[in-house]
């Protein structure tokens, strides 16, 4: 069954015309009404990331999820990412442990990297050990999930003799996602473990990870897992209007917002002109913006070029008006889900 959901990192950036970013209170206690509206229309899955930035509200979606837990009945909740490098793994399990008890059985954590370093001097982490924190806590996690007495050996991490780790999930097999942005090495490692992966599809042409996708594939199931074990998500930029006009005009600004913020710290991002834009949100570019007609069509077509078993459509990218992203986020439920849905039921 394909799975359609929405991810998001509560930006705070500039309001269109307004010259003003919302507040981080204000901005958390609308993504509640988000979360709950999402559960309402039919979405499958609500994930939300981790920052530690002035433009991002969320440094803790745990509690954010936990909050959306209980006004929710029947949507998934999940990070989208925990930087789990950052983190301690105890903790993180026991987190969304609890999460899964509010939610009776409805919680994920989806570990990654994380896009941004900010956490590291801040939790007093040295980035020279990106790659060795990340490899070892995710080990750590994973042993934690499959054995309620902990014994471990660490080297960035704590030791640990014969402790239990509480709460339990209710969930038997607890999903653990890893995220990546489209590296290979990345996937293979992710391959090799049988954990399932998440693309975050946010440049170019989608159509360039089917090679990432069908190589993560072949090295799981040369591992020994079943395709039952090798799921793949994708989470790509996009947003929701009655109109492709209505949507492409209101989508711009957000965007470059964002895309210029990032481009001052990354050396191979540049400021966003209108033409890229457009590129973008072309029929082969990777951000979904349109009609529920159009973004359904699109989603369609990328679930069917890349495999996918989870599409999570990040909504809003830039701050955007609150009641423009409820809107959107209804006609995702009500308009856009039941067509992708009915295209892959007639498959069948």
């Amino acid at each position: 069954m394909i799975e359609l959901g929405i991810s998001t990192f509560g930006e705070t950036t500039e309001i269109e015309g307004t010259g003003v970013a919302p507040k981080h209170d204000q901005r958390i206690r609308d993504m509640i009404e988000e979360m709950k509206l999402a559960d309402e229309v039919g979405l499958d899955v609500y994930a939300i990331g981790e920052h530690h930035r002035e433009d991002f509200a969320v440094s803790a979606p745990e509690i954010l999820l936990a909050a959306g837990a209980s006004v929710t009945k029947n949507i998934r909740l999940s990070s989208a990412v925990t930087v789990l490098s950052s983190s301690d793994p105890v903790r993180v399990y026991q987190q969304y442990a609890t999460i899964d008890a509010i939610s009776n059985g409805r919680s994920e954590v989806m570990v990654g990297r994380g896009s941004f370093t900010e956490s590291f001097p801040l939790f007093g982490y040295d980035l020279a050990d990106y790659e060795e924190l990340f490899d070892e806590k995710l080990e750590m996690l994973d042993k934690i999930k499959n054995n309620e007495k902990l014994t471990w050996e660490g080297k960035h991490t704590q030791s640990v003799l014969d402790k239990g780790v509480y709460p339990r999930a209710i969930q038997e097999d607890f999903p653990i996602w890893v995220a990546t942005g489209g590296n290979v090495e990345s996937t293979l490692k992710i391959a090799q473990k049988g954990f399932p992966i998440a693309y975050a599809i946010i440049g170019g042409e989608y159509r360039r990870f089917k090679g990432l996708v069908d190589y993560y594939k072949a090295v799981g199931r040369n591992a020994g897992y079943s395709d039952d074990k090798l799921k793949v998500a994708s989470h790509s930029w996009g947003f929701i209007a009655d109109t492709d006009e209505e949507a492409i005009k209101k989508y711009f600004h957000p965007t470059k917002q964002v895309v210029d913020t990032i481009s001052k710290d990354r050396p191979f991002w540049r400021p966003l002109t209108f033409e890229q834009y457009l590129n973008s949100v072309g029929p082969e570019g990777s951000m979904l913006v349109g009609s529920p007609e159009t973004v359904a069509n699109k989603i369609i077509d990328m679930i069917e070029t890349l495999n996918l078993d989870r599409f999570l459509l990040h909504l809003p990218l830039g701050s955007m008006p609150h009641e423009d992203i409820m809107k959107a986020i209804k006609l995702f439920g009500e308009e856009v889900a039941p067509r992708v849905r009915a295209h892959f039921n007639k498959s069948k």
